[in-house]
């Protein structure tokens, strides 16, 4: 099963709200079906959201085409289909890099005929999908050379083929360390409230053959003092351009504890995910999800009634806690300002906001 796939005219997506019981899909014809599975997490993941919501434009173009809409009334459905899914979560940077770049796409040919900009914004959806996968194995190779033969490895949350198109970020290079023959065990946090590590990040694990112990998040500082624990390594959602990274709310915490105890702390994230607008994690969105989701478990209370809960769904690890950032193009290190700007750089990205972001990022 893929994590998303675009046929017969609608995007399938596995509902992973309903792992591991239930490895069912679900089908989005229209973007509104796609917006409410990114915020209801049925599809989740910074890049494989960034994916879902290039494919969500995909079906706006489709139906408008298909109703013959004018130029002027699709381009104006487009621009405010773009709008709704970018407000569906505000902590993945995939997200509004995705959309931004369908968004040039339709306004760099808006004298195209509307069945050929969707097949041309097909042609674009498909073409991240790819470079997703292609991205994500790179990672897996620079990130395996991080991971020494026979050391235990911390996980948190999910950074495996379900959070992206294909492969995975983190649990890619993990996997790749295996695939490589090296003796790697992995502890995979638990991730409360929604137990992404325990539902997802074990069950891809297990599918792959990769040893693994799944803990609760409290555990963690009790195995690395035993010394069982040697590295840490996780997906990211947002890297600005000091270095910070915003991921699963617990990273942060978890990084602590592997600096306290000496142990190197990795953040494997595509170059899609460098935010390099942003200073630093001071400037990140923190999105704020519902207390429901502490209070109770898939509709079972475990709170008492009345209680208040907070739920942030991220957390910020600053640079300082970080020992370096795998992406496709390489692994980057402290300085991370200059590394992720050179990133840029080969990238061709604008150089105002770079350079006004490195300035910020010098001042951190």
């Amino acid at each position: 099963m893929k994590t998303l796939e675009f046929k017969l005219g609608s995007l399938w997506l596995i509902d992973q709200t309903k792992l591991p019981l239930d490895p069912a899909l679900i089908e989005c014809r229209d973007y509104l079906q796609v917006a409410e599975a990114i915020r209801s997490l049925r599809v989740r993941g910074a890049p494989a959201i960034g994916l879902a919501a290039a494919y969500g434009v995909v079906l706006v173009a489709r139906s408008l085409a298909a109703s013959g809409a004018s130029r002027e009334s699709l381009h104006a459905s487009l621009d405010e289909a773009i709008a709704q899914l970018r407000a569906t979560r505000p902590t993945a940077v995939n997200l509004f890099w995705a959309l931004d770049r369908m968004h040039r796409l339709a306004r760099q040919h808006q004298d195209l005929d509307g069945h050929w900009l969707a097949d041309l914004l097909l042609a674009e959806a498909e073409r991240m999908l790819l470079e997703d996968e292609n991205a994500n194995r790179s990672m897996g190779r620079y990130g395996a050379e991080l991971i020494p033969d026979g050391a235990g490895v911390l996980t948190h949350c999910n950074s495996g083929a379900l959070a992206t198109g294909a492969f995975g970020t983190a649990l890619g290079a993990l996997t790749t360390a295996h695939r490589q023959g090296k003796r790697i065990h992995v502890w995979v946090d638990e991730t409360r409230p929604l137990l992404q590590g325990a539902r997802l990040t074990a069950w891809e694990l297990r599918q792959a053959g990769v040893p693994f112990t799944l803990i609760t998040d409290s555990m963690a500082g009790h195995f690395m003092a035993q010394g069982r624990i040697d590295a840490a390594m996780v997906g990211a959602d947002r890297i600005v351009a000091n270095g910070d990274a915003a991921n699963k709310i617990g990273t942060y915490s978890a990084a602590v504890l592997a600096n306290a105890h000496d142990i190197p702390f990795y953040f494997v994230a595509p170059t899609s995910t460098i935010d390099l607008s942003t200073p630093s994690g001071d400037n990140i969105t923190i999105e704020e999800r519902a207390p429901e989701e502490v209070t109770s478990f898939r509709g079972v209370r475990i709170a008492p009634d009345g209680v208040q809960a907070a739920n942030p769904a991220f957390d910020v690890t600053p640079a300082r806690l970080i020992g370096a950032i795998v992406t496709e193009r390489g692994v980057v290190r402290a300085p991370f300002a200059e590394g992720l700007a050179r990133i840029a750089a080969e990238q061709n990205l604008p150089l105002e906001p770079v350079q006004t972001a490195l300035a910020g990022a010098e001042n951190t």
